[in-house]
């Protein structure tokens, strides 16, 4: 299993990170939807769904409960078998639309990808939809994630886990691509 990428900002964001910790207020990196991948070429992943849309239950990609959620999950979440990402976990991936049932494997775009931090790792999911997101819905995605990155806080706390929990914002989907690591001898595909 490759190394979990420790959370760090690039040189170019240290001072303004260091001004925000002193403030100690959350922020969230918003892209302009011109900045997000609306193309037909946008790149296509094989995501397994884990947690149905409307879900209670947190399943991790090895199916054991993670935790039950006093709100239903308000999109289908799951992972790219083909990668891993910076937390050594597979790569994990939302697909927007209908409710799919667990166990099922999708074909679908990439449009955006929010950067998380989880215990003080990288932990980037892929926003994938088969239709341009509007600016509306990743307002909502990110304001979602900004709220369950405050509860993962709450329940590594509980669990006596360290580590820094929160939302870095809207990335392009190539840069969380990028970041993960190809799996060697797998049935999954790569993003195409």
């Amino acid at each position: 299993m490759p190394e979990a990428a420790h959370a760090s900002r690039p040189p170019s964001q240290t001072s303004q990170y260091s001004s925000q910790r002193k403030r100690k207020k959350s922020t969230i990196t918003f892209i302009p939807m011109n900045s997000v991948n609306i193309d037909q070429d946008a790149p296509l992943v094989e995501v397994v769904i884990e947690i149905p849309r409307g879900s209670f239950l947190k399943r991790g990609s090895n199916g054991e409960l993670d935790f039950i959620s006093p709100v239903p999950c308000p999109f289908n979440y799951g992972s790219i078998s083909a990668f891993n990402g910076m937390d050594g976990d597979l790569l994990d991936a939302v697909v927007l639309g209908p409710r799919l049932p667990a166990g099922v494997t999708v074909s679908v775009q990439v449009r955006g990808a929010v950067r998380m931090i989880d215990r003080g790792f990288y932990d980037d999911k892929l926003i994938c939809s088969h239709v341009p997101i509007s600016p509306g819905t990743q307002r909502l995605i990110l304001l979602f994630f900004k709220l369950y990155a405050k509860a993962k806080s709450v329940i590594n706390l509980a669990r006596g886990h360290k580590g820094r929990n929160c939302c870095e914002g809207w990335y392009e989907a190539e840069v969380a691509l990028a970041s993960a690591t190809r799996r060697a001898n797998i049935d999954g595909q790569a993003p195409r």
